[in-house]
Formats: C-alpha cells, sequence, structure tokens
C-alpha cells in the first residue's frame, strides 16, 4: 500500500478497530514519510458467485443484501443497525458454507427466514419481490403462513376481545 498523499510505501498502523456496520476492519494509518494520517477498510473478498433466476451469475455482494433488506424494512420495527447485523450474519453463515456458487432462491429463502421472525411487514414486502406473486391469492397465502397457528391462547385472546366488545355493547343498551 501506499500514501495516497506522496505515494510514499513506508506505513504505520496507529489503529485497528472492527467495522460491523460494514464487515471490515478499520485501520488508521501513518506515512512515515509525510507524517499525514488516512483511514482504509480491509473486508474479506467473497468468492462466491449468485445465479439469477436468468442463469446470469453476478458476485455475491453484502451492500446489495443489505439494499434489499433494507427495501423491505422501510418504516417498520427494523433499523438500520439491525439490517446490516441481518446482513452481516447471513454473509458469514454463507462463508462457513464454503460454497463457491448460491442461487437467489436460496439466499433470498435465508433472508425471509430471518426476517419472519422480526417483523411481519418487512417478511411479506420481501416475499412480495422475491417470490413474484402471480395473483392476490398467493399474496393472501403468504399472510396466513406468518398468521398465528392455532394455539389455545391465540383462540383465549380472540374469545377475551369478542366478550368485552359484547360487554361494551351490552352496558350500552342497559
Amino acid at each position: 500500500m501506499k500514501c495516497p498523499f506522496c505515494n510514499h510505501e513506508e506505513l504505520k498502523v496507529t489503529d485497528s478497530r472492527d467495522a460491523v456496520e460494514v464487515n471490515a476492519i478499520r485501520r488508521r494509518r501513518e506515512c512515515l514519510c509525510c507524517q499525514r494520517r488516512f483511514t482504509t477498510f480491509e473486508t474479506v473478498e467473497l468468492t462466491i458467485e449468485v445465479k439469477k433466476r436468468d442463469g446470469r451469475y453476478e458476485d455475491f455482494e453484502q451492500n446489495k443484501l443489505i439494499r434489499g433488506i433494507e427495501a423491505a424494512c422501510n418504516h417498520t420495527t427494523i433499523g438500520r443497525e439491525q439490517v446490516i447485523a441481518i446482513a452481516s450474519k447471513i454473509t458469514g453463515d454463507i462463508m462457513q458454507q464454503q460454497v463457491r456458487e448460491i442461487t437467489t432462491t436460496e439466499l433470498g429463502d435465508i433472508v425471509m427466514k430471518h426476517l419472519q421472525p422480526l417483523d411481519p411487514i418487512a417478511y411479506i414486502r420481501f416475499a412480495c419481490v422475491y417470490c413474484r406473486f402471480k395473483n392476490v391469492e398467493e399474496l393472501v397465502d403468504a399472510i396466513q403462513a406468518i398468521k398465528p397457528k392455532d394455539d389455545a391462547r391465540h383462540r383465549e385472546e380472540l374469545k377475551k376481545n369478542k366478550r368485552e366488545k359484547e360487554g361494551l355493547h351490552g352496558n350500552q343498551e342497559k
């Protein structure tokens, strides 16, 4: 590496920190010739290819993943920091699998598994783009899939709400 100011090759690292938001290491460097300081970011170069639906291949880019998740999470309970954390987790999981390629289908499934427990709206927004619903019924099926299952607690809550509404109407008539 060369100094961006004087092109001298002798540098020293004055500080190193993790830059979680970009899955990198942030380093402050100082040129031993001109004594000027600058910041560099070291990232792992992923050699993972994403196979698109049309058969083309693209390099995996965590920033593209962040943008896609961020679009689905806009105006939901999921903030930017959480989006970055999700993308970093997904990137880390893919790297641990040591695969050379992943399909957009596999990648979309992974994202949906992360979004579903966090926010139903973000999940459905992502699903609308990822699943490419052809009609309203497919969208309704996706929404039904994330609704609480027929557990006893949910049924009791519905009954309680119904009794409260009936009680309010009954008191108004008397």
